[in-house]
């Protein structure tokens, strides 16, 4: 995976005062896995997690499966389904896969989904992306 300098990054940022701290394991090389448990400090309605907080982790996801195919690109268009409310303190496990490419007269353009579950294995939250060649 190529080297960038994300120290500062909002979701997984380790220098980031106020980061998320996403990581995220390849388990194939089409799919990559995290946790997250959201506090407090998350929260848009009393106890329920902000649905922007929710995008985050879900395009966190894609962009994780797209650097470890070593691929620079960025996120072009992001198509977020909220299914359930995703409830302060419950862990969360969250699912991001390569679903493929295609050339465009712009650049490679690149396809993800991502998921969202909760302990119980419930669907939260899904989305899918387009990310394009930096």
């Amino acid at each position: 995976m190529t080297e960038v300098d994300d120290k500062m990054c909002f979701a997984c940022g380790q220098e980031n005062p106020i980061s998320l701290g996403l990581k995220f394991k390849e388990t194939d090389e089409n799919t990559v896995r995290g946790e997250f448990t959201p506090g407090e400090n998350h929260q848009g309605y009393d106890g329920i997690m902000h649905g922007g907080l929710i995008a985050t982790l879900l395009d966190e996801a894609m962009a994780y499966v797209i650097g470890f195919k070593d691929i620079q690109a960025f996120t072009a268009e992001l198509n977020v389904r909220y299914r359930t409310a995703v409830e302060i303190g419950k862990k969360l496990e969250i699912i991001g896969e390569y679903k493929g490419s295609k050339k465009s007269s712009i650049a490679n353009v690149y396809y993800t989904e991502a998921k969202i579950f909760d302990e119980e294995g419930n669907l939260k939250a899904k989305a899918e992306a387009k990310f394009m060649e930096a």
